[in-house]
């Protein structure tokens, strides 16, 4: 009976043999999927901006007494210095008398009315302006390209080098040059991938931190980064060239076909913003610019990060697969 045993089993311990020499391949691959560096430049708060048009606090429309001056300089009321509109000679036309009650009424109804008319032109109850805690759009960008792009490393080095992250001119300079840079090498865009979550602004920075943590994650080291003009920089014994690359200096990435650069652009903005569906190069590019002139006043936070960031590092067809299983061939 032992012996039936044995030999019915004997023909299954090659096949078995082999899966555990796959399920072995595959765990250590898995290991090794975060063995490639990482490029990162961010900065940013979520706080609303403290002036600029459209995001001042709101105002309130009070009668005289209650600071309704205040809100536009004052100066409306009749016998103040300085003069004034002469309201009371204005209000009869309408049919309300003149007089303080009819100051009143059509105080309050201009009110009204230039309240309702921002709101409409903003898009309805959401008026940045006049809410505290406005709609924030949290939107993810990423693009894969083939190694042989080349120059787009040390284009994205170079801006995390220098730039300035602490101000929102400098904080749009850097997402516009990064938008940029993809732009200029669509012949090497292979996997692409994008969307947009909505949050409300005292929700909207663990959101943010969440997509960013996800990402920063899939990086063993993080080689360069400059994130509110704090710029560090690491040497990987990883990342140091190899013996081919030093024979061969010109040669800095591997140009293999199955060996890409992975770039994902994070961006918080105030108010609506959807990054389109992407399914072909084209819905990438319109992506791309979108991202790309999002207006200072509404960006809130950005991350840039790319991988492999180091010389020398590659990522393999198989770790696109494993990390980033959500991008679609474009």
């Amino acid at each position: 009976m032992h012996k039936k045993l044995q030999q019915a089993f004997k023909p299954l311990l090659k096949p078995l043999f082999v899966l555990f020499l796959v399920f072995t391949l595959a765990v250590s691959h898995a290991d090794g999927a975060l063995a490639a560096s990482g490029g990162r430049i961010g900065g940013g708060s979520f706080r609303m901006p403290s002036s600029g048009r459209g995001y001042s606090s709101p105002r309130t429309y009070a009668p005289p007494g209650g600071g309704y001056g205040g809100g536009y300089g004052g100066g409306y009321y009749p016998g103040y210095p300085g003069g004034g509109f002469g309201f009371p000679f204005i209000v009869p036309v309408f049919g309300f008398g003149g007089g303080l009650f009819g100051l009143l009424i059509f105080l309050a109804i201009a009110g009204f009315l230039v309240q309702s008319f921002r709101r409409a032109v903003s898009g309805g109850g959401d008026d940045i302006g006049y809410s505290s805690n406005p709609t924030v759009s949290i939107s993810q960008l990423q693009v894969g390209l083939l190694a042989n792009a080349r120059s787009l490393q040390p284009e994205l080095n170079y801006i995390a080098e220098t730039a300035d992250t602490n101000s929102s001119e400098g904080r749009t300079e850097v997402l516009q040059e990064a938008s940029l840079a993809l732009l200029r090498h669509p012949e090497y865009w292979v996997y692409a991938g994008g969307g947009t979550q909505q949050a409300r602004l005292n929700a909207a920075e663990s959101t943010f931190n969440r997509l960013a943590l996800a990402e920063r994650s899939k990086f063993n080291e993080e080689t360069l980064s400059n994130v509110n003009n704090q710029l560090k920089a690491a040497t990987r014994k990883e990342a140091l060239p190899s013996a081919d690359q030093l024979e061969n200096p010109t040669r800095l990435i591997t140009e293999g076909p199955g060996e890409y650069i992975i770039v994902t652009l994070l961006a918080a903005t105030l108010g609506k913003f959807e990054i389109p569906q992407i399914n072909n190069a084209d819905d990438l590019r319109q992506a791309l610019r979108q991202i790309g002139s999002i207006p200072g006043e509404q960006l809130l936070a950005f991350e840039v990060l790319w991988t492999p960031q180091a010389e020398g590092d590659v990522l393999t067809s198989e770790d696109v697969l494993a990390q980033y299983p959500e991008l679609k061939l474009v």
